[in-house]
């Protein structure tokens, strides 16, 4: 099962399909992970409801970090932004289904951490975002 896992993080990193800008978002925030370089930007975009009508992503990383970035917007759309004020460690964790090392889960929840950020509308990200 878990090589089935592995299959969908390749292809996401090598297919994103939440690659790109929105120009016209509500939501927006960047940040890097100093340890590897990782760097996630995200725009969320929402309706008059604050439903997220579309999310984008730009950056750089790794397998993990790119495909975790575009897993979790793929289940963003359509969802309320304060969902994603709720999302946690655990949610990537099932969206990922691997084990992953301490080092590969900074990684990982970058994204997470740059999209609560976004959707706090805050001008500095914390880890305590992601716990």
């Amino acid at each position: 099962m878990e090589d089935l896992y592995r299959e969908i993080i390749i292809d996401h990193f090598k297919n994103p399909r939440f690659k790109g800008k929105v120009e016209d978002s509500q939501y927006h925030f960047e940040d890097e992970n100093p340890l590897c370089g990782d760097h996630i930007e995200i725009f969320l975009k929402t309706d008059t409801e604050g439903i997220i009508q579309e999310a984008k992503f730009e950056g750089h990383g790794c397998a993990i970090s790119i495909a975790s970035a575009d897993m979790l917007l793929e289940m963003l759309e359509g969802k309320n932004i304060d969902e994603v004020k709720e999302l946690t460690k655990q949610d990537i964790l099932d969206l990922l289904g691997i084990e992953l090392s301490p080092v590969r889960l900074k990684c990982a929840l970058l994204s997470l951490k740059v999209a609560k950020a976004a959707a706090y509308e805050l001008d500095e990200a914390s880890d305590d975002l992601v716990e």
